[in-house]
């Protein structure tokens, strides 16, 4: 277990970090958090975290040196953020939730030399439910692989990739995913006001079908496509509704141009 950890950035994924750490016996005392946000530092230190404005003076020696730095900050941030990290380049290993901020761009701030690891979370990281996709570069030693994973395994679980070039089909999948689902819930319950369903119910059922079907995937052996099969009884309500659905692979082809899209902007966000 890393000894001391600094976060750079306290907004929803930084907090939900944090909060899984303390949950998995983390000690508070070991948590440093950076942001400019007074409301961002006060939320730190209700939770028993030391935050201020910026990394200060008065802990920049190599003693007080943190084992992680974990960058939560906006994408557009990371490169001015990472200017006053630089001397921890070589020292300390850099872990990164920035969208699209490739381990190439971090490297040429911090210095070739710097131990980074790459990640994706997802929104349902904020309820300990997420999945995150790492990848690392050659100076992440065997140990540092090994506290990435831990750290994020506080907010649900871990994906590690070969190749950072995935990570956009990963942002698009995954990252991006919750978003589909939530557009899915959305579709459900206005098409069931539409047959006269009171809103609140339609909502309720929307949304605790796509939850429970989630965790039943999950919970199952099978893959998805047997599982659809599974429950659609030849000739019945679910087949008629497949066959809209799936008709001439409509359905498909629409959900692989959204991802392929999704990927595409994840790719041109790391040249920008």
């Amino acid at each position: 277990m890393a000894e001391r950890l600094l976060l750079v950035g306290f907004g929803n994924i930084g907090q939900a970090l944090v909060k899984g750490w303390l949950a998995h016996g983390r000690r508070a005392d070991a948590i440093g958090v950076v942001d400019p946000s007074p409301d961002a530092r006060e939320s730190a230190a209700a939770l028993g975290i030391t935050a201020s404005a910026g990394w200060p003076a008065s802990v920049r020696d190599r003693d007080a040196d943190p084992d992680v730095v974990l960058l939560a900050v906006k994408p557009a941030q990371v490169d001015d953020v990472l200017q006053d990290y630089r001397a921890l380049g070589e020292r300390s290993l850099f872990v990164s939730v920035a969208a699209g901020k490739t381990i190439e761009r971090i490297a040429a701030v911090i210095g070739p030399e710097a131990a980074i690891v790459r990640a994706m979370p997802n929104t349902p990281a904020a309820i300990g439910r997420g999945v995150t996709a790492l990848c690392a570069n050659d100076h992440v030693t065997a140990e540092q692989r090994s506290v990435s994973t831990e750290l994020m395994e506080a907010v649900g679980s871990v994906e590690w990739l070969g190749d950072e070039r995935l990570m956009d089909v990963v942002t698009a999948v995954s990252g991006s995913g919750p978003a589909y689902a939530l557009l899915l819930i959305e579709c459900l319950a206005e098409a069931a006001c539409e047959l006269s369903l009171d809103a609140e119910v339609a909502a309720r059922l929307a949304v605790r079908t796509v939850a429970g079907t989630g965790v039943y995937a999950e919970q199952s052996d099978a893959d998805a496509a047997k599982l659809r099969r599974q429950v659609t009884s030849p000739g019945g309500t679910t087949a008629a509704a497949l066959e809209v659905l799936m008709s001439e692979g409509q359905l498909a082809e629409l959900m692989g141009r959204a991802v392929r899209a999704a990927a595409r902007r994840s790719r041109e966000l790391s040249s920008e």
